[in-house]
């Protein structure tokens, strides 16, 4: 049973930074790709960025140049790094995960899902 944990959400002003983390166990993910997807109330679930299992990051462009995605494979987790915040950044944040190894903007591809951290930022 493969889980994911997310932590490292939080409050923050804008123009602040957070660093989100998830925590995979369960199982060796090096061979697929992991995602940060955000959902705001009353919205779909949107692909933020994505990192394939051969490294290669796909970012959605309201976060380019902002957001950094990275993966240690060797501690079964992917981090993202969010500078520049803002207000419209406010969202619950998921971690997830895909066995084909590629970065998919649909949820529906992934296989495996965290929990969420709520990510507030404050104008």
């Amino acid at each position: 049973q493969v889980q994911l944990v997310e932590s490292g959400g939080g409050l923050v002003q804008a123009g602040g930074s957070l660093r989100l983390s998830c925590a995979a166990s369960g199982r060796t993910l090096s061979n697929y790709a992991m995602a940060w997807f955000r959902q705001e109330p009353g919205k779909e679930r949107r692909l933020v960025a994505g990192i394939s299992s051969a490294g290669v990051a796909y970012y959605a462009d309201s976060v380019k140049g902002r957001f950094t995605i990275s993966r240690d494979n060797d501690k079964n987790t992917v981090h993202l790094e969010m500078n520049s915040l803002h207000p419209e950044d406010t969202a619950v944040y998921y971690c997830a995960a895909d066995s084909r190894g590629f970065t998919s903007l649909f949820g529906s591809s992934y296989n495996y899902w965290g929990q969420g951290t709520q990510v507030t930022v404050t104008s």
